[in-house]
């Protein structure tokens, strides 16, 4: 049974949301846009009953709703907002990992849509923060993406098939193996969004994850 742990805050100058849970593993869960730092909360208990959730908000608004870089347009992005976001949310994770007494060596980034492409964004910029991502109907980001040796660290893609940014995808897993990353690619019969099948593999990635960190919490 997890902790009573419950609070929202702007603490470390992001809103969020932290639930301890009875596990070492953290999630830092990451919306899409137009959500906040409660959108992914019940997922994330689904996926993974005992972690520690640590829900975040994104800062940057578009017509009123929360996103986590700025955008030019639906495919196009402002690329220097992205990396200063990224870099302020590894920040974010490093000091949340103090303030809530948090395992540092076991913070999976779990990000949907446009949080799904900050994870990314934060995870090559920053490695040292994370253990893993899971990645949820990401695009790549980048106009021109960092060139850094991810020795070994495990990321989950999840695409639909039938998702209309699926061409801004597909550069995805060729780079993240170029990195020297752990990939495991699912394609599913979906579009752009969340399916009961994309909580299913979700959730088996996330306990092979919490073994393997079980055994061998050190990141190589």
């Amino acid at each position: 049974m997890t902790s009573s742990v419950h609070q929202t805050t702007a603490e470390l100058n992001w809103i969020h949301r932290f639930e301890s849970g009875d596990d070492a593993l953290t999630l830092l869960l990451l919306h899409g846009t137009g959500g906040d730092e409660m959108s992914l909360l019940t997922l994330g208990k689904q996926l993974a009953p005992g972690a520690n959730l640590l829900s975040v908000r994104g800062r940057s608004l578009e017509e009123g709703s929360p996103r986590f870089f700025r955008r030019f347009s639906a495919t196009q992005y402002d690329q220097t907002h992205l990396m200063d976001e990224a870099d302020a949310l590894a920040q974010f994770v490093q000091d949340a990992v103090i303030l809530y007494g948090l395992d540092g060596r076991q913070v999976i980034a779990l990000g949907y849509s446009n949080g799904a492409n900050i994870a990314l964004a934060s995870l090559v910029r920053w490695p040292s923060a994370f253990a893993g991502a899971v990645l949820l109907r990401p695009v790549m980001p980048f106009d021109a993406p960092p060139q850094i040796d991810l020795k070994g660290m495990p990321v989950l893609l999840v695409h639909g098939k039938r998702d209309p940014f699926r061409p801004l995808a597909e550069s995805l897993t060729p780079y993240l193996r170029r990195m020297h990353a752990d990939v495991q690619e699912h394609w599913l019969e979906a579009g752009h969004e969340l399916t009961p099948q994309d909580l299913e593999v979700t959730a088996g990635w996330l306990r092979d994850q919490t073994l393997r960190l079980a055994t061998h919490p050190q990141r190589t």
